[in-house]
């Protein structure tokens, strides 16, 4: 099937022998669940955390454009994969836009030396820790839920509310008092380590703090909520090329005729036909608008702190705009392509099923109805959104 990637991109290239390995186990590990450790360990060997980190800190410069391509790959096979790759960037570009230099000379130099994978357990949206100062620095106590990566990660960021103030820091995941509860029990996503971190009076040292809540965020660095809404929409984009490719091969090679079509080989019938072409058109234009989004993003990153609101805006509304368009082709293609595969398809075994799981967990987090209105009202007045949260 026609879903060709860009294989003189390199970062592209080593994804595409990257899927190639983890298709192997995809359906077994989905089903498993838990930490997918040699995988991660072949990430970290083939250098892609490191991909986007900039060249003066020994990274490689890579644009977004090629790191969500790279997520887009991996979901084509594994979301869970594709998930933690892409979120490894939120934690890691906190540090670029926020960290001071030496911060960003230590964490950044010592990240692309050794491929280092960022994780998160400072869930925004839920404010069940708390510190108390100790001396030059903090105890942190309680848990975040919704850690996606913290299960595989080298470095984590972690969160908690002094007052009206969140405060942010970026800490070793195996610190003592951490604790990975594993208790992950989505739907979809299954290898993620979504669920919740406990911190038993864990140590946070006041250079280990990243920006200050005193110092309020620029355009620029609210570029990070567009990060994770542009990861998402690949993932839904990575989805669809998969649940088809694997559809059409299953189609081809299993699939029998409904007793009353009238056809004796199943890719006659019109229905089968109509249907994928239907679902692939759509999935191209999914592809075709998420690099358009991509380049917007790396146009806006490229602007660096002289990077205007209305710049930020209106990336913001392309980025909006592709995710409404990808979830809702995500969630098509992985449902519609069982009419067109038949009865027998709908197994555990093969395990065709994660792909909807895996984009219907993440669209819950990401409502298309908020986006259509965002892009609708920038449509009717010009308005564009406000930094913030998912946008």
């Amino acid at each position: 099937m026609t879903f060709s990637p860009d294989l003189s991109d390199p970062f592209v290239a080593t994804a595409v022998e990257l899927r190639d390995i983890f298709d192997r186990d995809a359906v077994a590990r989905d089903k498993a669940g838990g930490r997918p450790v040699e995988q991660i360990r072949l990430l970290k060997e083939s250098g892609l955390p490191s991909a986007q980190i900039p060249k003066r800190y020994g990274g490689k410069g890579a644009s977004w454009l090629s790191v969500l391509r790279v997520v887009r790959e991996f979901a084509r096979t594994d979301g869970s994969l594709a998930h933690l790759y892409g979120y490894h960037h939120l934690p890691l570009n906190g540090v670029l836009f926020r960290g001071t230099e030496a911060q960003k000379d230590r964490l950044l130099t010592r990240s692309a030396r050794e491929n280092w994978v960022w994780g998160n357990s400072g869930n925004a949206m839920s404010k069940s820790s708390s510190a108390r100062r100790n001396g030059k620095g903090w105890i942190l106590s309680g848990f975040r839920p919704f850690s996606s990566g913290s299960h595989i990660a080298d470095y984590i960021q972690v969160a908690w509310e002094d007052g009206q103030d969140r405060l942010a820091a970026a800490i070793p995941a195996d610190r003592e008092g951490i604790v990975i509860e594993d208790d992950w029990d989505g739907v979809g996503q299954r290898q993620t380590g979504s669920g919740k971190v406990t911190f038993k009076d864990v140590h946070v040292g006041d250079d280990e703090l990243i920006g200050s809540p005193a110092v309020p965020l620029t355009p620029f660095q609210t570029l990070t909520s567009l990060f994770q809404q542009a990861v998402l929409l690949n993932l839904f984009v990575g989805s669809a090329q998969g649940a088809l490719s694997e559809g059409r091969d299953y189609t081809n090679s299993q699939s029998r005729p409904w007793v009353y079509s009238g056809y004796e080989k199943h890719t006659d019938d019109p229905f089968v036909q109509r249907k994928y072409g239907d679902l692939y058109i759509r999935t191209l234009a999914a592809a075709e608008l998420a690099d358009i989004a991509a380049r917007s993003l790396d146009a806006a990153y490229g602007q660096g702190e002289a990077l205007t609101l209305e710049q930020r805006g209106q990336t913001a509304i392309d980025l909006a705009t592709a995710n409404v368009y990808a979830g809702q082709i995500g969630l098509d293609a992985s449902s519609e392509v069982f009419e067109v595969m038949g009865a027998r398809s709908a197994t555990k075994a093969n395990g065709f099923d994660r792909f909807w799981r895996n984009v219907r967990t993440h669209t819950l987090h990401n409502p298309a109805e908020y986006k259509k209105r965002t892009v609708g009202i920038w449509l009717l007045t010009g308005e564009f959104p406000v930094g913030g949260l998912y946008r």
